[in-house]
């Protein structure tokens, strides 16, 4: 497989989205889905309706959101969409909660290394492409958060999270910590799942990687760390798997006394090892070709 390229604009403004979007030179036609992390009630690091509107108004998306399998203000639909409204998301966008309501959308994935299928809301099937729009961060269960778990958690039903975070035990969220595999099991299903979502797509998929507000924790934390790293730049791939390799080597190989931090949080999860079997799995490649763009 040829190195996948990644193109890297270091100033991190909305007028930057839209320009390292351009790069890709990538039609996502039809109706399109953005994926993005709305932040958990609290959380002070998401990035902000405000400054994305510029790129989903570019490609006239609509936002799209799940569920989540853990207690907090987006657990049910009810609160979900109050919080959505609260942060903005609602004032500024056409937003869909995919799995407002059942039943979800299997996603059959027969080379699955952990799980066979994948449950995503079922309002998916209503749209023709995705522009996947990460927050790198960390993660306290992933050990870092990108494109791979927009993919996989993000786009995954309230069961459905219940289900990878489980590798395949249960979809119940009342048996879901009763239910927590090995870590690298967990890592795999992430995998697995990111895949099906890929595949779902045909190639009709772009990816962006926004390297600012860079805490140890994810957006789903409502009393997240403060930022241990400083913005690096905005990352935009076709690649998921290069894209989020590449996040990962800017911050190795920068010089922020910071990404010691950052990396224990990492390698205390195995976090890289997602990025590793979904190269295996095809999904990707690792090997990229980083384009500065100025």
């Amino acid at each position: 497989m040829e190195k996948a390229k990644v193109y890297f604009i270091e100033e991190i403004t909305p007028e930057n989205i839209i320009k390292i979007y351009k790069m890709l030179n990538k039609n996502l036609s039809g109706n399109v889905a953005v994926k993005v992390h709305s932040g958990e009630k609290g959380n002070k690091n998401f990035l902000r309706p405000e400054f994305i509107k510029p790129m989903v108004d570019y490609v006239n998306g609509t936002i799209v959101e799940c569920n989540t399998a853990y207690e907090g203000q987006r657990n049910s639909t009810e609160k979900h969409k109050k919080l959505l409204e609260e942060h903005g998301w609602t004032t500024n966008f056409k937003v869909d909660l995919l799995d407002a309501e059942g039943p979800d959308l299997v996603l059959e994935i027969p080379n699955g290394k952990i799980i066979k299928e994948n449950f995503v809301g079922k309002n998916l099937a209503n749209y023709d492409s995705m522009l996947v729009l990460s927050h790198f961060k960390g993660h306290a269960m992933g050990g870092y958060g990108g494109a791979l778990k927009q993919l996989s958690i993000g786009c995954a039903s309230s069961a459905g999270k219940s289900w990878i975070h489980t590798a395949g035990k249960t979809k119940e969220q009342g048996e879901l910590w009763d239910n927590l595999p090995k870590q690298d099991e967990f890592l795999e299903a992430m995998a697995d799942s990111a895949f099906s979502v890929v595949n779902y797509f045909k190639g009709n998929i772009a990816f962006i990687n926004v390297m600012k507000n860079i805490s140890v924790d994810c957006d789903c934390d409502g009393n997240a760390s403060a930022p241990c790293v400083k913005d690096m730049g905005i990352l935009a791939s076709l690649d998921p798997v290069a894209i989020d390799e590449a996040c990962i080597d800017l911050v190795r190989n920068s010089d922020d006394a910071g990404k010691e931090k950052f990396f224990e949080r990492v390698n205390s999860r195995h976090g890289t090892h997602t990025i590793d079997v979904a190269d295996e799995l095809g999904l990707g490649t690792k090997e990229y070709e980083l384009i500065e763009i100025k």
